[in-house]
C-alpha cells in the first residue's frame, strides 16, 4: 500500500512511538522559523484549506491499521502547521471513532488566536504547541511569521485555550543560542507560563539541522538553567526509540519517512537493522547519491532530509 497522509510510527520522545497522520503539503506553514529541520518553508499561506480530501485521508488509516502494528499515540503533524487543515476538527473526531489510541496534534500556536481552531482542537486527547518567543520581537526573529500574525494574538489565544481544554497541553519552548536562552528571557518565558494551563514544558534546542545555519544549540548549563528555572523537560535528555514503516522496500520506507522526519545515520542504520537489512551501505550510497535529498553534516552528524 502506497502511503500519502500516514509515516511511522517514528520514536517521540514525548509521546513514545507516534503514528503521524500528515493533512496538508510539505512545507506549507504560516512560520518558516530559522530551526524547522525540514528546511525553509516554501509555501507561505494563513488560508485554511482542505489541501487533501478528508476521506481519502481516513481511507488510508483505516488501511493501515489492519496490519496491526503497534504504535501509542495517532500524532497530526504534517508537513508544516496541520491546523492550516480546515476539517481538522473533523479529522481528530474521526480519527477517534476509528482506534482508541490518544490523538495528538503537534502545534506552532499561530492560529490559537482563532476561536474556530480552538474549538476544533478541544477534541484531541493531547495539544503540543510551540512558544519559541516572549514578545513580538523575539517571536519574529525565531517563527518568520506571516505578516498577520502576531505575537501578542497566538498568546492571548493559547491563554483561553489552556482555560477551556481538559485534555493534556504539552508546551514546547526552542532555546536558541544568543537569541532566547539568556537569564532576561529566561525570566519573560517565567512569566508567561504563570499565564497559561499546562501540564508539561518541554525545553528543546535545535538537534537535527535546522533551516539556517546561523542557529545555534545552547550550552548544556544554559539548558540546565532554563530547565531549573522553568520547571522544564529537557527533551535531550529523554529516550527515543526507532523508526517503523510497513514499506517493505527500506529505501522507500526511509523516504517516506524522511518527508515529514529526517533520520541520521545512527536512526537509518538502527531501522536497518530491525529490518534485517544486510545491504545497508547500498542504502547509504543511494541516499547520497540522490538529487532529492539533501545530506548535512551537522555537529558531526550526518542527517537525512527530502529537499
Amino acid at each position: 500500500m502506497e502511503l500519502k497522509y500516514i509515516f511511522g510510527p517514528v520514536p517521540s520522545r514525548r509521546l513514545g512511538k507516534s503514528l503521524g497522520i500528515s493533512p496538508i503539503p510539505r512545507k506549507t506553514c504560516n512560520y518558516s522559523c530559522i530551526y524547522c529541520q525540514l528546511g525553509r518553508t516554501d509555501k507561505m499561506t494563513g488560508e485554511r484549506k482542505e489541501f487533501f480530501p478528508l476521506k481519502d485521508i481516513i481511507n488510508e488509516f483505516k488501511e493501515y491499521l489492519k496490519e496491526s502494528f503497534d504504535f501509542d499515540v495517532v500524532t497530526i503533524v504534517g508537513e508544516g502547521e496541520p491546523t492550516l487543515y480546515s476539517k481538522l476538527g473533523e479529522l481528530i473526531k474521526e480519527v477517534k471513532k476509528i482506534t482508541d489510541k490518544p490523538v495528538a496534534v503537534i502545534t506552532n500556536g499561530a492560529l490559537l488566536s482563532s476561536k474556530e481552531v480552538r474549538d476544533e482542537l478541544m477534541n484531541a486527547d493531547i495539544v503540543l504547541p510551540s512558544i519559541d518567543g516572549y514578545n513580538e520581537e523575539t517571536a519574529k526573529k525565531i517563527d518568520r511569521p506571516l505578516g498577520t500574525i502576531h505575537f501578542k494574538d497566538e498568546l492571548e489565544g493559547l491563554i483561553e485555550f489552556s482555560k477551556e481544554y481538559k485534555g493534556q497541553l504539552l508546551l514546547e519552548i526552542m532555546l536558541i543560542s544568543e537569541i532566547n536562552c539568556d537569564k532576561n528571557s529566561i525570566e519573560h518565558f517565567k512569566e508567561i507560563l504563570k499565564k497559561i494551563k499546562y501540564d508539561k514544558v518541554y525545553l528543546n534546542t535545535p538537534v537535527r539541522p535546522p533551516a539556517e545555519n546561523f542557529v545555534k544549540v545552547i550550552s548544556q548549563e544554559e539548558m540546565k538553567y532554563a530547565v531549573e528555572e522553568l520547571g522544564g523537560i529537557s527533551i535531550d535528555m529523554l529516550s527515543s526509540g526507532e523508526f517503523f514503516s510497513e514499506i517493505e522496500d527500506s529505501y522507500e520506507a526511509i523516504l517516506n519517512i524522511i518527508r515529514r522526519h529526517p533520520m541520521n545515520q545512527f536512526e537509518i542504520n538502527s531501522f536497518l537493522d530491525s529490518r534485517k537489512e544486510k545491504l545497508g551501505y547500498n542504502i547509504f550510497e543511494k541516499l547520497e547519491s540522490d538529487e532529492k535529498i539533501n545530506c548535512i553534516l551537522y555537529k558531526g552528524i550526518k542527517t537525512y532530509r527530502l529537499k
